[in-house]
């Protein structure tokens, strides 16, 4: 029966790798469809109205539409609680009162200050304006909401967005492995680990972490672009991952560029140059190096000649939840005692279910296998992650949100290990898994090998 449909339908060609791509996005963005509001953070209050506000919103209509937004997601989550509560499952829905008690409590604390006079800058004043500068100096992240709020409303708006950096982040993982040679299978492993790994939940979350997470894999694309011959598409591509994250958060620009500038000089010292390591770079990842380096100049300068908040203001901001409380006067002792403290029930908590170092290091070993040099710019970005966290000792963050860039090295590394299993089996069958010389100069070169 099968040689006779084959007979009369003909061989089936074999789909190509973009066509997988498109599957693996599409079938996550419907899934998406199951959570459309709910999603939001105390943060994302911030980050939307000043989309609203750059959208050009009066403040009031600003604070109105964020709020609306805000309780609605309040709401909808008391009564998703309530009907699969044992007990209270069978009564009434609390939509009506979860949304008005949410409207009361947040119009209270913003009309107060704007009242007051407080209404500076671009975001409506939740919380107090020392609080509020930290999310001014912020703009990439609202930049990219405002067409989405404009044409598809603050709800689907904001939904939209999440899906498309969510989906962009997929499919960078998927080139960043082609890139590299690895397996079309692999690929597409990586591409659907971004997906559903905790890098994906919090990517979807409206905040600023999908955007740190896609512009971090565009940098390691371009680290792979380097490594692979192509280096001033790379070196491109990197500097302009760290001044767009500059513009979502300084911070992170800052760590990236200086993990991959100390990536370069790891490469260098095992190329034989401990006190010179520039020197025992090639030309490539030597020009790598001085983009990173720069980036990393460039970020605290513009940072200080723009009067962003310091460090120390980072630090008050943690330890007197929010400038709620007077300020710290011995604020980097007992800063390090929290840092100490934290760690240790941080560990303690990762050991009782060890899922995250686990694949922590089974990504590390892939990677440092298979792609030794690209793994120290692996190892750099996932690094980030940690420092983040290390900068906010806080364990009540939900989903463990501050350290999620760390999941980038299983979403690369994890493919790298299986291709040890999925390379001999295609070479027996006579295909080839990468491209066969050179480094591809297309997505359509790079998506079909």
């Amino acid at each position: 029966m099968s040689v006779l449909v084959r007979f009369v339908v003909g061989p089936r060609s074999p789909r190509s790798p973009r066509f997988w791509v498109t599957v693996l996005a599409a079938v996550f963005a419907v899934l998406q469809l199951a959570n459309v509001t709910g999603r939001d953070t105390p943060d994302t209050k911030n980050y939307l109205s000043y989309a609203l506000s750059l959208r050009g919103e009066s403040k009031h209509d600003a604070a109105a539409l964020t709020i609306d937004y805000a309780c609605a997601g309040k709401a909808s989550i008391a009564r998703r609680n309530q009907s699969v509560d044992v007990v209270r499952f069978h009564g009434p829905s609390p939509t009506k009162r979860v949304m008005a008690e949410c409207r009361h409590d947040q119009w209270w604390g913003v009309s107060k200050r704007l009242a007051a006079g407080e209404t500076a800058g671009h975001t409506v004043p939740f919380m107090s304006s020392r609080f509020m500068r930290i999310f001014e100096v912020r703009p990439g992240y609202p930049a990219l909401l405002v067409p989405f709020i404009t044409v598809l409303g603050v709800k689907w708006g904001l939904w939209a967005s999440s899906v498309l950096v969510t989906v962009a982040g997929g499919v960078l993982a998927f080139l960043v492995l082609r890139t590299l040679r690895a397996p079309t299978a692999a690929a597409l492993s990586g591409q659907a680990l971004f997906y559903v790994l905790p890098c994906g939940t919090t990517a979807m979350r409206p905040m600023t972490e999908g955007l740190l997470l896609t512009l971090t894999l565009a940098a390691l694309w371009g680290c792979a672009l380097v490594l692979e011959g192509r280096a001033r598409a790379g070196t491109w591509l990197v500097g302009g991952s760290l001044a767009l994250l500059f513009t979502v958060k300084h911070s992170h620009a800052l760590f990236l560029g200086l993990c991959l500038a100390g990536a370069c000089a790891v490469i260098g010292v095992r190329r034989g140059r401990p006190r010179q390591p520039l020197r025992g770079l090639t030309g490539p990842l030597r020009a790598l190096a001085v983009v990173a380096g720069c980036g990393t100049v460039a970020t605290v300068v513009v940072a200080k000649v723009l009067h962003y908040p310091s460090e120390s203001e980072s630090l008050q901001d943690l330890l007197t939840a929010h400038f709620s409380r007077p300020d710290r006067t011995r604020l980097w002792s007992e800063f390090l005692h929290l840092e100490l403290n934290f760690w240790v029930e941080w560990l303690r908590r990762q050991l009782w279910e060890p899922l995250f170092l686990t694949t922590l290091v089974a990504a590390a070993w892939g990677a440092l296998r298979r792609r030794p040099a690209f793994a120290a710019f692996l190892l750099a970005a996932a690094f980030t992650g940690v420092l983040n966290q290390a900068g906010h000792p806080d364990i009540n963050i939900w989903g463990d949100r501050l350290i999620v860039l760390a999941w980038l090295l299983p979403v690369v590394g994890l493919p790298l290990l299986l291709e040890e299993v999925v390379r001999p089996r295609m070479q027996a069958s006579g295909t080839v898994p990468g491209p066969s010389s050179g480094t591809p100069r297309s997505l359509d070169e790079v998506t079909t090998g």
